[in-house]
């Protein structure tokens, strides 16, 4: 018998009905959690309590506590809001674009994507504020007419941007999470058995029916919300790469900064988003929803931005050339051969090789290798930062003030401890919400699961099943 060959692999493997998909998301929420959970957990909350320590320490003592001297104003505290604000681009990203574009493959990622965005944008908001030094009046950025006599808000600093920038897309981010939720929340108010469970899932579910109307209006804001968040997401890495660009640094004031930013923070948001999902793929037992076929697109796209990426480099190295100033030219001699040469090479090494090892389709498939370099491109997206800031502040003009940034113990604590608090947020979200969309894998099932697209979707377990079914068929 002549079999049809697939044109694509299919996205959910196994012989899935739509039972066991609504049965495989819920399960870790109504069952107990397994003891794996309970140890992440608490390793990230210790960690996340010990940089909260250094945090209230540095706001109680000041920002002298930093390694910050009188030529390196600004170091790690803007190195990690950049790194984190990058983070945050891939999951709106992701699922905004793959939405507007039908693609079936962001439903295995989406979910995760999405609060994972929320999660590093609440870290990347710590640093700004943090920088303030004086906290408490932080609200004196906001645009409040006359409140202040002869004080007004500069709304020509970038600084400001990035204060409207952040929020909006934070809020957009935020309320696009939470309508993707509703129709699952309310799946779990309906299998509840718990009524405290019952009760909160129940406040969360906004009254969800299932309705017709409830669904038309559900894809409705969805598409817009994906509408608005698609330039939000491209206008607000732009912004906080004018942090930079529209200063008079060598190294800094260059125009390429606004794309180059965009591609890097698309690049290491992705690498965290491969990194999540291998995780939670293994311990949350979703090796039919998430596979190679996923991992694959992924890399391609991760192989794309860090080509972007090194093509950015590159450029930056022509222009310090090209420009003839000699100041713009030592700045970028000064990152490859002078005291922060190391931290070059690195960021040179994860953020433009590693990737075009992706070129091999047995690499680009590879679980083992695809966590590797997730955690190697962001390793480098670190060091990133951390080269544009430092090594074009360390030496300027005057060769008498150049100086070396040595990092103190509350640089890395704080540092340490944003990523524990965001583990954290992550791991509660696994535990509490579906970290799969049920309606919508339920939607691509008949279309992309193995069963259906091998034409095996009848299984018959005995001659029982297969007289009911003669006779089911006869009727």
């Amino acid at each position: 018998m002549h079999k049809e060959s697939a044109i694509r692999e299919p996205l959910i493997l196994g012989h899935k009905t739509f039972n066991d998909v609504t049965q495989d998301v819920c399960k870790p929420i109504e069952d107990k959690a397994p003891r794996t959970w309970y140890i992440l957990f608490g390793i990230a909350l210790i960690i996340g309590i010990y940089g909260i320590g250094c945090i209230l320490y540095l706001l109680g003592t000041g920002v002298g506590v930093w390694g910050l001297n009188k030529t390196i104003g600004w170091a790690w505290d803007i190195t990690n809001f950049v790194w984190w604000v990058g983070i945050g681009h891939a999951g709106t990203l992701i699922s905004a674009v793959l939405l507007l574009f039908r693609q079936k493959w962001r439903m295995a990622i989406n979910r995760s994507a999405e609060a994972m965005t929320i999660f590093a944008v609440f870290m990347a908001g710590l640093f700004p504020l943090i920088h303030m030094g004086r906290l408490w009046v932080g609200y004196w950025v906001m645009p409040i007419p006359n409140q202040f006599g002869s004080l007004w808000v500069n709304f020509n600093s970038p600084l400001l941007w990035d204060v409207f920038a952040i929020s909006t897309y934070l809020s957009v981010s935020l309320v696009f999470w939470y309508i993707g939720l509703i129709p699952d929340f309310a799946t779990i108010r309906d299998r509840s058995k718990k009524p405290i469970s019952k009760k909160m899932y129940s406040i969360l579910s906004f009254g969800w029916s299932g309705r017709a109307k409830h669904w038309n209006r559900f894809e409705l804001i969805s598409l817009v919300l994906a509408g608005l968040a698609t330039p939000l997401v491209f206008s607000v890495h732009s912004i906080v790469s004018f942090d930079f660009a529209t200063s008079v640094i060598p190294g800094w004031h260059t125009t390429i900064f606004p794309p180059y930013f965009v591609a890097g923070a698309v690049f290491s948001g992705f690498a965290m988003v491969q990194t999540l999902m291998l995780i939670m793929r293994k311990a949350m037992k979703l090796e039919a929803y998430i596979h190679t076929k996923h991992v694959e697109y992924m890399n391609i796209v991760i192989m794309v931005t860090g080509s972007i990426v090194g093509t950015a480099y590159i450029t930056e190295l022509f222009v310090s050339w090209y420009s003839g100033v000699e100041y713009e030219a030592y700045a970028f001699i000064n990152r490859a051969t002078g005291p922060y040469w190391w931290a070059y090479w690195s960021m040179m090494t994860c953020n433009v090789i590693s990737p075009q090892l992706m070129w091999f389709r047995r690499l680009r498939r590879s679980l083992l290798f695809t966590f590797i370099i997730s955690i190697v491109v962001n390793i480098g997206m670190w060091f990133e930062r951390y080269v544009i800031i430092v090594t074009s502040l360390h030496r300027d003009y005057l060769p008498s003030s150049w100086s070396m940034h040595y990092p103190s113990h509350i640089d890395i604590g704080v540092y340490i401890g944003t990523i524990g608090l965001f583990f954290v947020f992550f791991l509660l979200f696994a535990r509490y919400f579906p970290v799969l969309p049920i309606a919508e894998i339920k939607s691509i099932l008949k279309s992309s699961g193995e069963s259906y697209k091998n034409g095996t979707n009848i299984k018959i377990k005995s001659k029982s099943e297969l007289k009911k079914a003669k006779k089911s068929n006869s009727k």
